[in-house]
């Protein structure tokens, strides 16, 4: 029988936990309401990096949800802040990706250098880049080749949307990793550095945290890496077959975020 432990921080990916690119999954105000009434603080993590925190903001605000900037922890934040621990005075770096990781790292320093560009850069940062071309792929190589440090912000291969999944960030990050020879050090969820902004912004312990999510080989690996509790959805990639065949399960399956939370209220320190 497994128990609940004092939960009193939720970790809620927004890609396939709110919303399918621009079409919400769940009643978002309903939801953010659910999580208030049970008393605990709601924190947004997203292996997205191709938006801003201003942009995720106000988002949510369309839906009828006011966030503060720090609720909004996305991989372009969390690759800025692993930077800038790195390289403390800035530099150039060579990015693959959009608005959001750009102002994330111009943001704490960081000159993102133009393509053909004869500079060495500190860095090659790689998320999801919707342009993305060959002339841009091979300097990036070449750049690794090099001796640049290889970032990726997310190793997602696909993103959920109304359409189906396409395309993610991890597709291209396998690419250059093919190509150059390197592995990049991922930023993003399964890995830590996006987990460990959370956990320091909330002021919060593993135990004391349920990490909600649509992906099992992210979201909740992670999350099960560092003890925290963790709830599935259905409204995104993974299946309840895949879930239910996951080792360990994950402590929740749902078919949304909002039965999480319910759960977590009807059990509150009674088993599940």
């Amino acid at each position: 029988m497994k128990h609940i432990p004092a939960i009193k921080t939720v970790l809620l990916d927004m890609d396939g936990v709110l919303w399918h690119g621009s079409e919400p999954v769940i009643d978002i105000q309903s939801l953010f309401k659910c999580i208030r009434d049970s008393n605990l603080q709601a924190y947004c993590v997203t292996n997205n990096s191709t938006s801003s925190v201003g942009y995720h903001l106000e988002r949510l605000r369309g839906f009828g949800v006011s966030l503060s900037p720090q609720q909004i922890i996305t991989s372009a934040e969390a690759t800025g802040a692993y930077l800038k621990k790195t390289f403390s005075e800035g530099g150039d770096v060579f990015l693959i990706g959009e608005e959001g990781i750009r102002q994330a790292l111009e943001q704490r320093g960081f000159d993102i250098l133009e393509v053909g560009s004869n500079k060495d850069p500190l860095a090659v940062i790689v998320g999801l880049d919707r342009g993305f071309n060959y002339r841009v792929f091979n300097q990036a190589v070449q750049h690794i080749r090099r001796g640049a440090q290889f970032l990726g912000t997310n190793p997602d291969l696909t993103l959920p949307t109304p359409q189906g999944p396409a395309p993610g960030a991890g597709s291209i990050i396998a690419g250059i990793e093919a190509s150059s020879g390197k592995k990049a050090h991922i930023i993003g969820k399964p890995n830590m550095d996006l987990y460990s902004l959370a956990l320091s912004r909330s002021s919060s312990q593993p135990g004391e945290v349920i990490m909600i999510g649509d992906r099992l080989e992210t979201d909740i690996l992670g999350a099960q890496r560092l003890g925290m509790l963790t709830g599935l959805v259905l409204t995104g990639i993974s299946t309840r077959e895949q879930a239910e065949n996951w080792n360990p399960q994950p402590d929740i399956i749902a078919e949304n975020a909002i039965q999480v939370i319910e759960k977590l209220r009807k059990f509150d320190e009674k088993p599940i």
